[in-house]
């Protein structure tokens, strides 16, 4: 996607504001000051407990495999316009990413719930499965708050050819800064499917508040512990395995040595 399609994106965002009578939650500026001065409170005093975490995880990852540390994407944020997140590599170094995109496909053009394939992906790291259950492998995004890119609270930043399959109506979500917690992600995330999750994010893009994003951030680790918990519950299922029908026992032949 060219420059100029995303200036078109800006433009046709403001015009259907307009039409809709809707007042755009931001300013052509940024980030309203109110939402750049709580992310900032949040992360100076959180950092004692952050930092050391991240150190200590990228220990675990360097162990865990070859390659980098940190995993690099580009993503679309703010008004469509592009940035590089940050995450914790949690899978193996240079994984394929096609099953990813038409497994993305299939659910935006179906009613199905947003279902993570991580405990069946062959391409996820031992770690990483953890790292993903319980959102760690997120934290390096704080350094993109940092910057100005993101926000602690927000829709999730797509994928550019995620975005690129978006109606002009999904398009909408991305009026709000991208964050590393949402609406979205404290209203049921995975058993929600793609419309429900656009509808979530457009929602909080045009009632956007101090007090929701308080709300937001305190309803977020709960949510993490309780996917966590659901993680080890999955691990912890017994295989069933199918039992033989007593018919079938008794109708199987049997060999004996006259029969042969």
């Amino acid at each position: 996607m060219s420059r100029q399609e995303l200036e078109n994106d800006q433009r046709h965002y403001a015009t259907i504001s307009r039409e809709m009578g809707v007042r755009l939650p931001f300013n052509l500026g940024g980030i309203p000051r109110w939402k750049r001065t709580l992310d900032l409170v949040c992360l100076v005093l959180l950092a004692p407990a952050w930092l050391p975490l991240m150190l200590l995880i990228a220990v675990l990852v360097r162990l865990s495999s070859s390659g980098p540390v940190l995993f690099r994407q580009e993503r679309i944020g703010f008004r469509g316009q592009p940035f590089t997140i940050l995450k914790f590599r949690t899978m193996r170094h240079a994984a394929e990413t096609q099953s990813h995109a038409a497994y993305l496909q299939q659910l935006i053009k179906s009613d199905a719930p947003m279902k993570k394939l991580d405990g069946e992906d062959n391409r996820v790291l031992a770690i990483g499965v953890l790292l993903r259950a319980s959102g760690l492998d997120e934290l390096p995004q704080l350094l993109n708050v940092f910057r100005g890119e993101m926000s602690l609270v927000g829709p999730r930043p797509c994928i550019r050819y995620e975005y690129e399959q978006y109606s002009p109506e999904h398009r909408e979500r991305v009026n709000a800064f991208p964050g590393l917690t949402g609406l979205w992600q404290v209203s049921g995330k995975n058993k929600t499917t793609f419309h429900q999750m656009v509808e979530l994010d457009i929602a909080y893009a045009r009632h956007l508040s101090l007090t929701q994003d308080i709300s937001i951030l305190l309803r977020t680790f709960p949510v993490l512990v309780e996917q966590v918990i659901e993680m080890r519950n999955k691990k912890r299922r017994p295989a069933v395995k199918p039992k033989l029908r007593p018919r079938e026992v008794h109708d199987t032949p049997t060999r004996t040595l006259t029969s042969v």
